[in-house]
């Protein structure tokens, strides 16, 4: 009698998100990398689908993303445009700007992954060595730079953070990279409005990959908040017994603020999708028991975190290390939500480390490291192996934004007997309908398995507790019933942006200092626009930073942040 070849069930989850970076729902806005990120990652990810119609996988998208996605669609399609860059591109004078403008027009236009989307096109390069020799000098140099010089920037900028799939069909990209410089008007109106209608593309390519049954999409709730310190700062010590907290005792309302954002998360997702979302990947796979009970509450049928969580877990359930025979199925949860856990090694590889390799060892490698998976299992079960991870950061790290990558690595997988890639729905509805009882949760997030990433902190501290008194003039100033209905729903706008995670990701030595800057100075116009908008004036302590200065290199972990 043959042996049943042993085999692997893979999940990819792509999880796509930028937080708001608008200074309110019709204002400019303030970075620019949600657009950036779609026409460069989110068109990239979905192309390589295309390409592979027999790959399955899960999308995660934050609305928050969509919504400025789709407003930035809008922008171009009705000419009111609001990011200051894509102004700067369709200037028609930039031998005009101001000292200030050509200072942020430089500042801007250079902040990239210099050695992937700079110095691989020589023209590119060239701006950026002028630009080097006056950069040590007062902006009243600058003005030495011609409107030609601008008019090349703001092009190769957008050039470069154009997909690789794109440049491949796209005639009118290889027509300005070979032609390079002296870009007039017309190439950059012709540009933007290429732009524009990748945006306005982009949602429903996925939505058509979702229709054919290829790919799974999920969301997020709403504004990626971090649920499990909303509803309570105390979770945080479940993981890390002595970690310090901001002086707040808690989050006001922080539950119905959770459940806010989750509700409008899971309307947007089927009004957007034409269907409802089964999973929920929480904002940092931050879960907790009380997290877990309010997907329960909003029919959510699986959710999602890191494998350290899980360890986490078991040891206080007294097992003392984690097999993978744990790691690699799905467990039901108390508030009957299936849960699975992110295999982070092979994550991390995909993230970080296969950026360093040639694609096709890269690719090779990681299908290795699932057949041993497969041959490592009992014989009667088949591992259900989720890979977990961001979406749109780590591809500028690659060569040629991992076209190649992914290339061999979704071939490669096409044709392998012994994985099935599939998605989490599927798997779960199929051979891994059935899930073990999974213990008392211990509070968590894929960064570590703990919370450390958001709290603890002196400074992520002091955003909370700026957070915390905010959220309190909120409730004290709306309770009042003096807002009429623009004002409350302008406040409630701003609020949401404030309850966003990545603010309090940002703060600590470990990021890059004027990343952190930015997202401070950020974080802080989000705050003095809450009061305003509740008829209040911003406290002093909101108009002093926060930050008490960053690191010089990249932060670890398992995501990149834009910035």
């Amino acid at each position: 009698m043959n042996a049943v070849p042993k085999h692997v069930d893979l999940v990819f989850l792509w999880h796509m998100h930028q937080p708001d970076y608008r200074q309110s729902t019709d204002g400019d806005y303030l970075l620019p990398w949600t657009y950036l990120h779609a026409i460069k990652d989110y068109t990239d990810m979905v192309a390589h689908l295309e390409r592979y119609p027999a790959l399955r996988a899960v999308v995660n998208f934050v609305p928050i993303l969509l919504d400025q996605i789709e407003d930035y669609a809008a922008q171009i399609g009705g000419g009111r445009l609001r990011d200051p860059l894509l102004r700067l591109l369709v200037h028609p004078d930039l031998s005009r700007l101001s000292a200030a403008e050509r200072r942020h027009a430089v500042e801007a236009c250079f902040r990239s992954n210099h050695a992937r989307m700079i110095a691989p096109f020589p023209a590119y390069r060239r701006l950026h060595e002028l630009y080097h020799l006056l950069a040590p000098q007062e902006d009243s140099a600058l003005m030495y730079l011609s409107g030609e010089f601008f008019a090349d920037l703001v092009t190769w900028y957008h050039l470069s953070w154009t997909g690789e799939t794109e440049r491949r069909r796209q005639p009118l990209l290889a027509e300005l990279m070979a032609k390079g410089q002296g870009f007039t008007l017309e190439d950059r109106t012709r540009l933007l409005a290429l732009i524009g209608d990748m945006l306005s593309g982009l949602v429903p390519r996925y939505r058509a990959l979702a229709e054919r049954g290829q790919i799974e999409l999920t969301t997020t709730p709403h504004a990626h908040p971090l649920g499990p310190l909303l509803i309570d700062f105390l979770s945080a010590r479940e993981a890390m017994p002595e970690v310090p907290l901001p002086r707040a005792p808690g989050y006001p309302g922080g539950r119905q603020r959770f459940d806010s954002h989750l509700e409008r998360a899971l309307a947007s997702h089927a009004a957007r999708f034409g269907r409802p979302a089964n999973g929920v990947w929480p904002a940092e796979g931050a879960l907790s028991e009380p997290i877990l009970a309010r997907l329960g509450a909003y029919g959510v049928s699986w959710t999602a975190t890191g494998e350290a969580v899980l360890a986490h877990t078991l040891a206080r359930a007294g097992q003392t290390y984690l097999r993978a025979e744990d790691l690699y199925h799905p467990w039901r949860s108390n508030a009957g939500v299936t849960v699975v856990f992110r295999d982070d090694r092979l994550s991390d590889l995909i993230g970080f480390e296969y950026a360093k390799w040639h694609g096709q060892d890269a690719a090779h490698h990681f299908v290795a490291e699932l057949e041993a998976i497969a041959n490592a299992a009992p014989p009667d079960r088949t591992p259900l192996v989720c890979v977990i991870l961001d979406g749109e950061n780590a591809w500028e790290h690659y060569p040629y934004n991992g076209y190649y990558f992914f290339d061999d690595l979704y071939r490669l997988l096409a044709a392998n007997p012994s994985i099935r890639t599939t998605t989490l729905s599927a798997a779960l509805a199929g051979e891994h309908a059935a899930a073990p009882a999974l213990p008392q949760l211990v509070c968590g997030s894929w960064v570590y398995g703990t919370l450390s990433t958001w709290i603890g902190d002196v400074d992520k501290n002091q955003a909370w507790d700026l957070l915390c008194a905010a959220k309190l003039a909120y409730d004290l100033v709306v309770g009042s019933g003096r807002l009429d209905a623009a004002a409350l729903a302008a406040a409630e706008e701003r609020l949401r942006a404030c309850e966003g995670s990545d603010w309090f990701w940002w703060f600590g030595d470990y990021n890059p200092s004027h990343a952190v800057a930015s997202f401070d100075a950020l974080y802080r116009y989000n705050l003095a626009a809450l009061y305003r908008a509740l008829g209040l004036p911003v406290p002093a302590q909101v108009e002093v930073p926060i930050s008490r200065g960053g690191g010089d290199a990249e932060g670890g972990g398992t995501m990149r942040r834009s910035a």
